[in-house]
């Protein structure tokens, strides 16, 4: 499992999610672009499409301010060009909850000019693979 940055924007993400853990938003936005794009996927808590670094910043808060405790922890960057796909680990605890939400998301990144333009979260890697360019079976 590859969880030393490789490049970069692998390095600045994982920079990011440290500042998310620690609940710094500011840290987490820091390379993002002002005109950024956030597309989270149909069916998760935060679904929805965010434009702009003001819209994406309340979303982030929106989503960042439920937890209690836990953090996203990047176990995998994929490098292609100017796209990073990055496999996290979530485990959280919600406020006001006792048991813990143990899973796996997986976060797009599309960089231009060093500051990342468009964040997306898919719900199987297999696609965001193929958003990446990777050829992949859904099998796995």
């Amino acid at each position: 499992m590859n969880t030393t940055p490789q490049t970069p924007e692998a390095e600045a993400l994982s920079e990011a999610y440290a500042a998310l853990n620690r609940n710094d938003i500011e840290g987490f936005l820091k390379d993002f672009d002002p005109e950024i794009l956030r597309i989270e996927f149909e069916g998760s808590p935060m679904a929805g499409t965010y434009r702009g670094i003001d819209e994406v910043r309340e979303h982030v808060i929106s989503g960042r301010s439920t937890w209690a405790e836990g953090g996203c922890y990047p176990e995998r960057f994929t490098v292609s060009g100017d796209k990073v796909v990055v496999s996290i680990h979530v485990r959280v605890r919600l406020k006001d909850k006792t048991d813990w939400i143990d899973g796996h998301t997986v976060d797009g990144f599309t960089f231009r000019n060093g500051k990342i333009i468009l964040f997306r979260t898919f719900a199987e890697e297999h696609e965001a693979l193929e958003w990446l360019g990777v050829k992949t079976s859904n099998a796995t």
